[in-house]
């Protein structure tokens, strides 16, 4: 399916809803695990007539098996983070091309143009292993900005504390992306007051320190960087799409991706608006993997599309779904 361009030019939600359809029924055809799971469900093209009907693939099938709606060769396969001996998610991507338009055109969409800004990527966790998708977005928005001082930083803080006061000086446009345990190393070294850069967490300790809320480490990393809120960005391995929060948690998707809970106890009942459930994203950027995955993530969609996360499912399987046996 030659989809990419209408991917990226959707601008109705009839324009969303009709184009998820195309390709619900696109992967049913020529992805053999995703249409093993919907022949077990009973649910084939001729059932579904709108995005709620849609099938949602539980997330732990990229550890289990290779999802894929193309026979292209893979050009790039993106894993997830884990603990020692743990199974991690493979992610197959067919054409990395699809990757770097969404998260262009992503972040061209909430931010404007990347070489407005200087990049800084504070993301040891990820930097010290091998496919992570993150660290192939980071890399790409520092080379794309076409700015000397972007880059990678990894244990070098004062360096990164030294260039941050350098372009806050200099009233540089600046964004700071950094995962939650490193930006809280940051502030409690050094003391900022940034009216001019954008600090981004992308969650997770990754077990170098306790969880906390994120109302606690936005509150810590406002009040040690001197910003008035804390943007948050919201990806995964299995997803080529991010949505991004510009303060209080609250994400927001791009045109071609869209959020949706599904009932804690039923995982086949789609939820209305503001009610806490189990996270499913269409995400049409995935053309050639699955874009309809169910996520071990809960989480609140309000009325507008935007949503917040909640926490995570207290076990390993998303209940009500004891389909993993394909």
């Amino acid at each position: 399916m030659k989809a990419p361009k209408a991917i990226f030019n959707i601008k109705s939600d009839a324009a969303f809803e009709d184009l998820a359809l195309r390709v619900f029924k696109f992967q049913f055809e020529n992805n053999g695990v995703y249409r093993s799971f919907c022949d077990l469900l009973y649910r084939h093209p001729a059932d579904v007539k709108n995005i709620q009907d849609i099938p949602f693939l539980p997330i732990q099938f990229f550890k289990s098996h290779e999802i894929l709606s193309s026979n292209t060769k893979v050009e790039k396969t993106f894993t997830s983070s884990g603990t020692t001996g743990s199974i991690t998610s493979k992610h197959l991507v067919t054409d990395i091309k699809i990757y770097e338009e969404s998260y262009l055109e992503g972040f061209k969409h909430f931010y404007g143009n990347i070489e407005e800004y200087v990049v800084l990527a504070l993301l040891p966790s990820y930097l010290e292993r091998e496919g992570s998708s993150l660290i192939y977005m980071a890399n790409d928005l520092i080379v794309k900005s076409k700015q000397p001082e972007s880059g990678f930083y990894l244990k070098n803080l004062k360096e990164l504390a030294n260039t941050l006061n350098h372009l806050e000086n200099r009233k540089q446009k600046t964004l700071l992306i950094g995962v939650s345990f490193a930006l809280l190393d940051m502030v409690e070294q050094f003391q900022f007051n940034l009216n001019h850069t954008i600090v981004m967490e992308t969650g997770g300790m990754k077990g170098r320190r306790k969880e906390i809320i994120r109302q606690e480490l936005h509150h810590i990393l406002k009040s040690g960087f001197g910003v008035n809120k804390i943007h948050s960005e919201y990806g995964m391995t299995e997803l080529l799409s991010q949505a991004y929060s510009n303060g209080n948690g609250i994400f927001k998707c791009p045109p071609w991706m869209k959020v949706l809970t599904r009932d804690t106890e039923d995982a086949l009942n789609m939820q209305q608006a503001n009610k806490t459930g189990g996270i499913n994203v269409i995400d049409l950027a995935n053309i050639n993997s699955c874009s309809f995955i169910a996520t071990q993530d809960l989480g609140k969609v309000s009325e507008n599309g935007t949503f917040e996360i909640i926490g995570r499912f207290d076990n390993s399987d998303i209940r009500g779904c004891n389909l993993m046996a394909l």
